[in-house]
């Protein structure tokens, strides 16, 4: 652990300490904004040192924080803003238009300057402050901070990804000062990581698992990189050039980096690394082992959701042994695989997976639906609405999510698993398999496939390749070429908008 530990965004360099100071400020003028304890407040901000100093700033006075996807525009951005109840919004000075496009009567905008980092990363000029709003650093500058501690601190509010409906908030309950060593022992286990080790986070601030990532690594006193924006070759030079350790990304990430040229892979010094754990989305078997096979058996993997935490994990030399596995319960942490009767399946059978999760891990409810939170959950074990099976050695097999599982003449397909046939073929970039309205089978399977550049490619040649590969009832029926999808940074895809049309047009019809 260094002794002056540091955050990096790219050029800006900033000690912990100076982020605790400025956050403690940031947390003293959210009070004078209003803000108490239990109340919420936006974070609409690209990655980069202030959003963490963001993050932190609500620890000071008990206010939430709410991490908001800066991607959201329009309605979906108007009914996070009102459902969250969030009293002010911090926001970077390029995304005021679409806050203030939706913003709820009496919420206070604060304005964020966008760095030089960020500004680059996306390849843009920074704009200037545009002066209708406090700006963040002039709070800071002008108070004092709070140094008091809060009792019970509430954990922030994060919202699901809304991939196939309307996001939900999880509000989850304060930490109690005995469980916070036990919590971040679990943490520590299930990042696979260790405080004297470097980290980088690569993904959006905004979601669950880069956001615990940061928070955590300046809570154990770590060095942390934090990228503005993912770039797979970025990446490499940044673990070369600052010898960074440890690494958490997502499966995409991976597909990004397997498919740069060798002779730019093979240009970075990567000894450095430890340690790579992943998580979020299932991730293709050849994309995992071509990822072992370059970096050695480094490669750690947990799955759990928002609502649970980490549940499983497993290491390379364990995934070596179950392909495929997204590893088995750690800690306290039980799972089991129920019918749609609630009875347990035996092993090796699909069904509901359902997470019991840690002791220690806080409970949460969704805001503004209680039942919600009430019907995920069987005798203290919560689904996140995933189906899979346990092997005979207690590993954990994910199958696809049930609101994407598609029945076609009255068989199970999961799309995922067509999903992993098609990125392996070359000049594939991208891919998303889900169901549309088909009327002898009630539902087909439709293909919308992102090229790389310069790659061509034909129906047939996608339907040939599952074909060998899968059953021929899993070869889709609809091929469909974008230009691009819409997946998030985490790698989630939005589905959503792309079944929406198919099954609109079945209604309209």
């Amino acid at each position: 652990m260094s002794s002056s530990p540091v955050i990096r965004c790219g050029v800006a360099v900033r000690t912990h300490a100076a982020v605790r100071t400025r956050a403690a400020r940031l947390g003293a003028a959210l009070a004078q904004k209003g803000l108490a304890h239990g109340d919420r407040y936006a974070i609409v901000m690209r990655n980069e040192i202030a959003f963490v100093e963001a993050t932190l700033a609500g620890a000071a006075i008990g206010a939430v924080p709410v991490p908001v996807n800066w991607h959201w525009t329009g309605d979906d951005l108007e009914y996070l803003l009102a459902d969250s109840g969030s009293k002010v919004v911090l926001v970077h000075t390029d995304l005021l238009p679409a806050v203030e496009a939706v913003l709820p009567v009496g919420v206070t905008v604060i304005e964020v300057a966008v760095p030089p980092e960020v500004a680059d990363a996306y390849g843009f000029p920074a704009p200037q402050l545009t002066g209708r709003h406090p700006d963040v650093e002039g709070l800071i500058r002008d108070s004092e901070p709070i140094t008091s501690p809060v009792t019970d601190p509430p954990l922030g509010v994060i919202y699901t990804s809304g991939t196939t409906g309307r996001p939900k908030g999880i509000l989850r309950q304060p930490v109690a000062e005995e469980n916070s060593a036990r919590l971040a022992d679990m943490v520590v286990e299930g990042f696979a990581f260790d405080p004297s080790m470097s980290t980088l986070v690569p993904a959006p601030l905004y979601h669950t698992a880069p956001n615990t990532h940061a928070v955590f690594a300046v809570a154990l006193g770590m060095d942390l990189d934090i990228m503005p924006r993912f770039d797979a070759e970025d990446l490499l030079r940044l673990v070369q050039d600052r010898r960074i350790e440890h690494v958490q990304m997502v499966p995409t990430m991976f597909v990004r980096l397997l498919k740069l040229p060798p002779h730019v892979r093979n240009r970075y010094d990567l000894s450095s690394l430890k340690s790579i754990v992943h998580a979020a989305a299932p991730c293709p078997q050849e994309v995992k082992r071509a990822l072992i096979d370059w970096l050695g058996p480094i490669v750690h993997e947990y799955y759990g959701g928002s609502e649970t935490g980490a549940a499983v994990a497993c290491t390379s030399e364990e995934w070596l042994h179950h392909p495929g596995t997204v590893g088995r319960p750690f800690g306290d942490v039980d799972v089991k695989i129920l019918g749609d009767e609630g009875e347990e399946l035996p092993a090796g059978v699909v069904g509901d997976i359902y997470i019991k999760p840690f002791t220690v891990w806080p409970d949460f409810t969704y805001l503004g639906n209680d039942a919600k939170r009430r019907d995920m959950e069987r005798d203290g074990f919560l689904s996140v609405g995933d189906l899979g099976y346990l092997d005979a050695d207690g590993y954990l097999y994910l199958s696809d999510r049930r609101n994407d599982m598609v029945i076609s003449g009255g068989v199970n397909i999961y799309p995922a698993e067509v999903e992993a046939c098609i990125i392996g073929i070359d000049g594939v970039h991208d891919v998303a398999v889900f169901g549309i309205p088909d009327q002898e089978f009630g539902e087909a399977l439709a293909a919308h496939i992102e090229l790389a550049p310069g790659a061509t490619l034909g129906d047939e040649d996608v339907r040939a390749h599952v074909g060998r590969h899968l059953a021929k009832y899993k070869i889709p029926k609809v091929i469909v070429f974008d230009e691009t999808l819409p997946r998030e940074d985490t790698g989630k895809l939005f589905k959503r908008r792309l079944k929406e049309p198919y099954w609109k047009a079945r209604v309209d019809a």
